[in-house]
C-alpha cells in the first residue's frame, strides 16, 4: 500500500486489488459485506497510523476513487469552526478536484460504514493497544502492572488488543504518557474503539489483563 501525506490533516493512500486479495479479502465482498468492508478499511487506516503517525480523530471525510487496478483513498480530519457548528475541510481545492468521489463507493460509505462524517472522537482516558503476537503481551506482563487501570483483552483478525481506561481522578496527561511508554515498546496504538472490539472481537480476559496473564503464564 502506498501512502502520501498531503498535510497535517489529510492523507492519501493507494491499495491495489492484488494487495486487497493478498490480505484475505475478495474484491467483490468489500462492496457488499459490511463487516468485511469495515475490516479492510480499518486495517488500512491502522497501517497508515503506524507508518505515518496519522491519528484519525474527530469527524472524518472520506473520498475514494475506484481505479482499474485498485482504490485511491483520501482521508481528511474535518475542522469545526469557532461557533462549534460548521465543519470545514482543511484541504486545497485542487486536491479535491484530483479525487472525484466514486458514486458507488460514496453510497457504500453512507449506507454501510457511515464514515463520511463519522465522529471518531473517543474518551481521552481510553486507549486501545494492538499486539501482533500474544508473546509480546506475555513479555509486557512480566514488567507491567498498571495500578487502578481498567483493562480488557480481545482477539480480532489475528491480532490482540488491550483496552485501557485510566481513572480521571488518578491520572493526568503526563502520568498516562508515562504509563503507556512501556506498553508501546511491545505494541502500537490502534484507532479501534472498545465498541468495535465488543461487536466483532472475542473477549479473552475481562479485567486485570496483565496480572491475570502473569498469574497463569508465570
Amino acid at each position: 500500500m502506498e501512502i502520501e501525506r498531503i498535510n497535517e490533516n489529510t492523507i492519501k493512500f493507494y491499495i491495489s486489488y492484488i494487495d486487497i486479495e493478498e490480505r484475505g479479502f475478495d474484491r467483490e465482498e468489500i462492496w457488499y459485506n459490511r463487516e468485511r468492508g469495515e475490516e479492510l478499511f480499518w486495517e488500512m487506516l491502522d497501517e497508515v497510523h503506524q507508518e505515518d503517525e496519522f491519528v484519525p480523530e474527530g469527524p472524518l471525510w472520506i473520498q475514494i476513487q475506484a481505479l482499474d487496478k485498485g482504490l485511491e483513498i483520501l482521508v481528511t480530519k474535518a475542522q469545526i469552526s469557532k461557533d462549534g457548528n460548521k465543519l470545514e475541510l482543511p484541504i486545497p481545492e485542487d486536491k479535491l478536484k484530483d479525487l472525484p468521489i466514486d458514486a458507488k463507493m460514496e453510497e457504500f460509505l453512507d449506507q454501510q460504514f457511515q464514515i463520511k462524517s463519522y465522529d471518531t472522537t473517543v474518551d481521552q482516558f481510553e486507549f486501545i493497544l494492538a499486539f501482533k503476537e500474544f508473546e509480546d503481551i506475555l513479555e509486557l506482563a512480566k514488567t507491567q502492572q498498571l495500578e487502578n487501570v481498567e483493562t480488557k483483552l480481545y482477539h480480532y483478525e489475528s491480532k490482540y488488543y488491550v483496552y485501557l481506561h485510566f481513572p480521571e481522578e488518578l491520572y493526568d496527561e503526563d502520568k498516562i504518557e508515562d504509563a503507556l511508554s512501556l506498553p508501546l515498546e511491545y505494541g502500537f496504538e490502534s484507532n479501534f474503539t472498545i465498541h468495535r472490539l465488543k461487536e466483532y472481537g472475542k473477549e479473552i480476559i475481562d479485567e486485570n489483563v496483565f496480572s491475570t496473564i502473569e498469574q497463569y503464564f508465570n
